[in-house]
């Protein structure tokens, strides 16, 4: 392949919620171990985590919400390369420093060239950058990826960047740590949100999937893993 072979790996209510509200203040990780019932058998979730690949693929919003700009996570270092999707940019120049500084390397993805990793990069061989005019090739993103040494991507981010994955047939595999609860919520993000289908000539957009595994796990979780039909 001329991109790393990829899993969607995340955490979700049996209803299909990667989140428990609508707000960045709400967060599966922290609000789970709130909850009788589900708080059990979370840290199942973190030890499956643990054996994901080596390259990792989120957004900057996401490492935001954890505190990577003031240095809240990673205390001790951890053997991946992070790649990030960062527009806005959500992602300070000390979080930049403190992904590469906690990490193999960092990777940082965006449209803003005004963005703090560009000159970062310039300073520091485990910082780069790769600007996009107006929109992301993630295709391309993928292939310069692969030259850099990913021949596995986890890809751990927000609903609406799954869905763009999805769609342009860059995820390969699913890996579904399933929590016992049902969260609801219409604008509470999913699994894959992005935009909805519009008519039946889109249909060629879904992604039937293949059951590779079920594994019942303690405390009523389960773990799927499913191949993607692209």
């Amino acid at each position: 392949m001329e991109r790393p072979e990829t899993t969607l790996f995340m955490l979700m209510s049996v209803d299909g919620k990667i989140s428990t509200g609508d707000t960045d203040a709400m967060d599966v990780d922290k609000d789970f171990l709130n909850v009788d019932g589900v708080k059990e058998g979370l840290k199942q979730y973190y030890d499956i985590e643990q054996t994901t690949d080596p390259f990792s693929l989120n957004s900057g919003r996401v490492f935001e919400k954890i505190g990577v700009n003031e240095k809240k996570v990673f205390q001790d270092g951890i053997p991946v390369s992070f790649v990030v999707v960062d527009n806005k940019p959500h992602l300070t120049s000390e979080g930049i420093e403190y992904l590469a500084e906690k990490t193999r390397g960092v990777f940082v993805v965006s449209t803003n060239a005004n963005h703090p990793a560009k000159i970062l990069s310039g300073q520091n061989d485990k910082i780069t950058f790769l600007l996009y005019n107006n929109e992301i090739d993630f295709q391309d993103v993928l292939y310069k990826l692969k030259k850099n040494g990913a021949d596995k991507l986890t890809i751990q981010s927000g609903g609406t960047l799954n869905s763009v994955l999805l769609r342009a047939g860059l995820i390969d595999h699913l890996s579904i740590v399933v929590a016992p609860i049902l969260v609801g919520g219409k604008n509470t993000a999913t699994l894959i949100d992005g935009e909805s289908l519009h008519n039946n000539f889109e249909l060629m957009k879904l992604r039937p999937l293949t059951l590779v595994s079920c594994k019942q796990l303690e405390h009523s979780y389960l773990h799927l893993k499913y191949d993607v039909k692209n």
